[in-house]
């Protein structure tokens, strides 16, 4: 990748005033680099949904209509390739499996496309058993570590948990009178986390339960409209702010971590953010929409 549209600053920590006091072990983000474009520098555009692994990531490009594929080594982008099937118009969420077979959400068509590894379309995917009949509008979903699929049904009104085949194992129904479910995440013990934009609540649903229950209290004060959840191997939630430009943490119970970066241009600040992910080497990835890039932390 160009060295212009890559920019690297190690060691700058980016940082937003917290709202309240924390714990020393406070998890930070320094900012390392600053994704524009791919390798035939072609920008990218509004990106809307992302996901990482030790050794790649993978971009919805929702601007350009198409997923950007990166291989990873160190946190840094070594190389990228387009993905752009006719089967996929406009997609707004992807995930990786752990085969490396591709899943995108096309925000046109609300449906699932699946892809292989190499980005060639293999075919929808349409959940078999649903309580519901074939009906499924999804807004987002996840893919955890043994494939399990969980999408965010918003015409159910519920959470399908799918196994790798497509069938549904369960539907955990989501909470009544809330505002509105942008994303969900799954944590590394199995429980669902939600997240209403609209009064700024996150709900769990611990493995085995089944129904969801909120772990904090409404936090408009502290963030404007959520719109992304993700969480670590460790179990902490990262929220992305969209309107506040920042990523709000907290550990699995819902007891605040912290509060970190700001709206801005500037590389290491958000302007409009949408998804995060974060790899088992810690690095952090995030779609800065309205900036029209991806920025890298640690």
């Amino acid at each position: 990748m160009s060295k212009n549209l890559i920019r690297g600053f190690l060691l700058i920590s980016v940082f937003f005033f917290p709202l309240q006091s924390l714990a020393e072990d406070v998890i930070q983000l320094q900012h390392l680099l600053t994704v524009y474009a791919d390798d035939s520098e072609r920008m990218i555009a509004r990106p809307e949904g992302l996901d990482c692994t030790a050794t790649a990531l993978i971009v919805a490009d929702t601007g350009n209509d198409r997923l950007v594929k990166f291989t990873l080594a160190d946190g840094t982008p070594k190389g990228s390739s387009e993905i752009k099937v006719p089967e996929l118009t406009q997609p707004i969420r992807v995930q990786m499996n752990s085969k490396g077979e591709i899943f995108a959400l096309d925000g046109k068509k609300r449906r699932i496309v699946r892809l292989n590894s190499a980005g060639q379309f293999v075919g929808y995917l349409d959940p078999k058993g649903l309580s519901a009949g074939t009906e499924m509008v999804p807004r987002s979903f996840k893919i955890d570590r043994k494939d399990n699929i969980y999408i965010l049904d918003v015409f159910s009104g519920s959470v399908l948990v799918l196994n790798p085949e497509g069938d549904v194992q369960k539907e955990v129904p989501v909470p009544e009178n809330a505002g509105f479910f942008s994303d969900l995440a799954v944590g590394p013990g199995g429980g669902i986390f939600l997240v209403d934009s609209v009064y700024s609540i996150v709900f769990s649903a611990p493995e085995g339960s089944k129904g969801f229950s909120p772990i904090t209290e409404r936090l408009k004060d502290m963030m404007s409209f959520p719109t992304g959840i993700t969480s670590d191997s460790k179990g902490l939630l990262y929220i992305v702010d969209q309107n506040g430009g920042s990523i709000v943490i907290f550990r699995q119970d819902g007891s605040f971590q912290g509060r970190r970066l700001a709206m801005g241009w500037r590389e290491g600040l958000l302007y409009y953010p949408t998804q995060m992910c974060v790899n088992d080497n810690g690095e952090a990835f995030i779609a800065d929409r309205s900036n029209n890039r991806i920025q890298i932390f640690q």
